[in-house]
């Protein structure tokens, strides 16, 4: 049986067999018309065309193994509670089998000798690949569109894409609590401003470790990339990343969430930028299309001379599950 891909294969079951009784029970009771149509929507797992006496019924008639919100879920095509926990927990893990396009859009605030604002969207694709029974390979890239204010005297405010960065990491299918991937990270001079990418063909090693122990997902991403050509004149890059997350999920979707990003310079020599802060989000949906919305806060407690003071993050991400 083929089933909406956020209605559980059980719901699917349980809407058929409490059909018959909706339609009998309903105020006004379906026609044989709509009542064909609903029976088909719910095998395939679509919306179900119901009107809404008959919805209600069919949510408070849902056995107990599964809940009314599930029940709810099948016939409206709506994600139900259960359905937000379990995508949320998918958004929060970058190497989960899950479909997705995050825009994620960083306002860091007093940058720069000028003290001006950088608004930085990068819009990360994330596709998933199963290469055969035993392991997966999980597409990510990286694009970011920024804006700027005047940051240095001279400099002037810029706009347009930065680098591209494209990591595929492979990943074991074995299922349990703790998953790991690993991949090369390739960086492209694709940036329209000098001002906004390295001009350099960058290229390093990624790993990423993660648990999901009950309703927490935590782990932590590490990256070091080094030039490897480009643009001559331009400084050599060899750039290291570390973003350590801690999610903790409740129910409808809601969760709270910390996943700073640390970075170091080996070239300069004031190397590291230290945020802490953290935020919440949720997973919800707009019709039937599933979203998971984020906000956070940080403040760098250590930082370059000229790096941005503290930094807001709200991400929109568009969710595809299978």
């Amino acid at each position: 049986m083929k089933t909406h891909s956020l209605i559980p294969t059980a719901t699917a079951l349980v809407v058929l067999a409490t059909l018959s009784t909706v339609h009998a029970a309903s105020d006004p009771p379906l026609d044989s018309a709509l009542y064909a149509a609903t029976a088909t929507a719910a095998y395939h797992g679509e919306a179900l065309p119901l009107n809404a006496a008959a919805i209600n019924l069919l949510a408070a008639q849902a056995p107990s193994k599964v809940s009314g919100e599930e029940a709810m879920a099948a016939a409206t095509g709506e994600p139900g509670a259960g359905d937000t926990t379990s995508l949320a927990e998918k958004t929060q893990n970058p190497i989960s089998d899950l479909v997705s396009l995050p825009l994620q859009n960083n306002f860091n605030f007093k940058t720069g000798a000028a003290e001006g604002l950088q608004w930085i969207m990068n819009v990360q694709p994330v596709i998933p690949v199963t290469l055969n029974e035993n392991w997966n390979l999980i597409n990510r890239a990286i694009l970011p569109v920024i804006a700027q204010e005047e940051l240095f005297p001279g400099t002037g405010s810029k706009s347009g894409i930065g680098d591209l960065q494209y990591t595929p990491f492979f990943t074991p299918n074995t299922g349990g609590d703790v998953v790991w991937g690993v991949g090369p990270v390739f960086q492209f001079p694709t940036a329209s401003d000098d001002l906004l990418g390295t001009g350099k063909w960058n290229l390093g090693p990624s790993a990423v470790l993660v648990a999901t122990p009950g309703r927490w997902v935590v782990g932590a991403l590490a990256q070091n990339v080094w030039s490897v050509g480009g643009d001559s004149d331009r400084a050599n890059v060899n750039t290291f990343l570390f973003q350590y997350f801690v999610n903790y999920n409740f129910d409808d979707g809601w969760y709270l969430s910390s996943a700073p990003i640390n970075t170091a310079n080996w070239e300069a020599d004031e190397k590291w930028t230290v945020p802490l802060g953290g935020g919440f989000g949720r997973v919800f949906s707009i019709g039937k299309q599933p979203m998971n919305a984020q906000l956070q806060a940080f403040k760098n407690v250590v930082s370059p001379e000229n790096a941005a003071d503290w930094q807001l993050r709200f991400q929109l991400q568009f969710l595809f599950p299978k």
